[in-house]
């Protein structure tokens, strides 16, 4: 279920993966009035958000949302919302409606409900589902052995609170908001996004033998409902 394009360059990877989106949100605006568009934080998305931030698609149609967030709020320098704000709601995709994962409740378990209900509203299946992953195995905020991981990886909702064993990884905001297993594979096209050789030897130890709960990317590459296309350069 993992259909890999491996690059050269970065430049190289972008310029496909920016060609490969637009066309897959571009066809999915033909078949209804609204698009989904899940969006992951980090490094490696930032210049994809970037380049796709200024391209003229009907931006008003497409509703962009979070993979997963930090239990902080917007504006803070750690949230997913701040990080998408500054990189893909910009310019053209400024237009577009946007559904962030934190809410008022004092914690992401308290929150739970609401961001469900919220995130119940986009256009399903989502029609296009942006992944990372980090060295440790994990992707979206579904972290090794974290609290709440089990609950995640099983659940029919599409969103989960977890809380993560602190790491250099995770760093100091363990409370998360994610997307399930049941909402990440509720997708019409999956893209894992990786860079680096250190994800690239995560990733090849992740699809070898071994518990999910250690690497909970395993769920994602051994699921069968959806496939995963992997698109890597150094």
């Amino acid at each position: 279920m993992l259909d890999e394009k491996i690059f050269d360059s970065r430049e190289a990877l972008l310029a496909a993966l920016q060609e490969d989106c637009v066309a897959v949100l571009d066809e999915a605006l033909k078949e209804r009035d609204q698009a989904s568009f899940l969006v992951s934080g980090g490094s490696s998305p930032a210049p994809l958000y970037q380049r796709l931030s200024q391209i003229a698609l009907d931006w008003k149609r497409i509703q962009v949302a979070l993979v997963d967030e930090r239990w902080v709020e917007p504006g803070h320098a750690k949230s997913n919302e701040t990080f998408v704000q500054k990189n893909l709601l910009q310019h053209a995709a400024g237009q577009a409606p946007f559904l962030g994962m934190k809410n008022s409740a004092e914690t992401a378990a308290e929150g739970l409900a609401a961001c469900e209900q919220a995130y119940q509203k986009l256009a399903q299946p989502f029609d296009l589902t942006i992944l990372g992953m980090g060295p440790d195995g994990h992707t979206a905020s579904l972290f090794p052995n974290a609290e709440g991981l089990e609950e995640a990886l099983t659940t029919d909702s599409l969103c989960s609170a977890i809380t993560a064993h602190q790491s250099e990884v995770t760093g100091e905001y363990t409370e998360r908001m994610t997307l399930s297993l049941a909402g990440i594979v509720n997708s019409c096209r999956l893209v894992l996004l990786i860079t680096g050789d250190e994800k690239l030897q995560a990733l090849r130890a992740a699809q070898g033998e071994g518990p999910v709960g250690d690497m909970p990317i395993r769920a994602v590459l051994r699921q069968n409902k959806v496939p995963v296309t992997l698109y890597w350069a150094p």
